[in-house]
């Protein structure tokens, strides 16, 4: 399947945005807060300085853009669930950080002129929309000549432990589950593949494109619950799959859970999770 024809058939597997309304409060309490040091990472990568301004797209409640913030960026978060932008504009607040702001917006049609930023950057959020060509193009549309474009996005799936521990978990538990499907394969990983991503950078018009696959998202957990928490606070998915069971066996998937994470948990009982992540960016010509 060539990405553009991947990329069409993907969009049935997109969510609503009522969905991702749905999930911002727990979003924010299980994911946002483990992403720092990733997005820091990704960001350094990109060349990110002090008193640059940043655009952060498909934000959620600010996995890329709070630490884009904190190393000093003037920071603009878009994404188009209003209760996402709520919950990074309270963190904003709560912090006290200055020149930062949010907006309520769809990143296939971002809402700004041409080369308004010095980099714009997205992490696990243009990986899920449905016409990720048309995103980038976007993003590299309102990016400074010279700038750069980000994107952080998963890897191979197969690697990924916390979701494949949850879906062997669900399939255990329910045994007439179908699995994940791959052709296409979900949203989360029409970049999974780094040639993939390299062809999507560069389709969008930006020069000197790097894919970096050598690092890998941790999620920690000390139950089987916070897994639970994580798997359906990340991504409506999940919770669309377990939405029908029965309590009996929604407490069944837990127990299973709790299983898992007490076979890798460390001397202080924490397990940690982890999942191959591509860090891609281009330069704008």
């Amino acid at each position: 399947m060539t990405p553009s024809s991947q990329a069409s058939a993907s969009e049935n597997h997109a969510a609503p945005r009522e969905a991702w309304d749905a999930i911002a409060e727990a979003y924010d309490a299980f994911v946002t807060v483990g992403e720092e040091e990733l997005a820091t990472q990704a960001l350094l990568l990109a060349g990110l300085r002090d008193g640059q301004s940043f655009l952060d797209v498909a934000a959620g409640t600010g996995g890329l853009s709070l630490p884009a913030a904190r190393l000093g960026a003037k920071v603009t978060a878009i994404d188009w669930s209003p209760r996402m932008i709520e919950r990074f504009e309270a963190r904003v607040r709560e912090e006290g950080i200055e020149g930062a702001q949010g907006r309520v917006m769809d990143c296939h049609a971002l809402d700004f002129p041409d080369a308004e930023f010095d980099i714009t950057g997205s992490q696990f959020g243009v990986m899920l929309v449905p016409n990720q060509s048309q995103a980038l193009a976007e993003m590299a549309r309102v990016t400074r000549p010279g700038g750069r474009v980000l994107l952080v996005a998963y890897g191979n799936p197969g690697e990924f432990e916390a979701l494949q521990t949850f879906i062997g978990a669900l399939g255990a538990a329910v045994p007439d589950f179908p699995g994940l499907p791959d052709d296409p394969p979900p949203l989360e990983f029409q970049v999974s593949d780094p040639e993939v991503m390299r062809h999507r950078l560069t389709e969008a018009g930006l020069a000197d494109v790097k894919v970096d696959s050598t690092h890998r998202e941790r999620v920690a957990v000390d139950s089987g619950q916070q897994l639970w928490d994580w798997c359906l606070g990340g991504n409506p998915i999940p919770g669309m799959l377990v939405a029908d069971l029965p309590e009996d066996r929604r407490v069944a998937i837990r127990s299973i859970l709790d299983a898992a994470v007490a076979e890798r948990a460390n001397d202080q009982g924490e397990a940690v999770f982890t999942a191959p992540v591509n860090i891609g960016m281009g330069t704008r010509e």
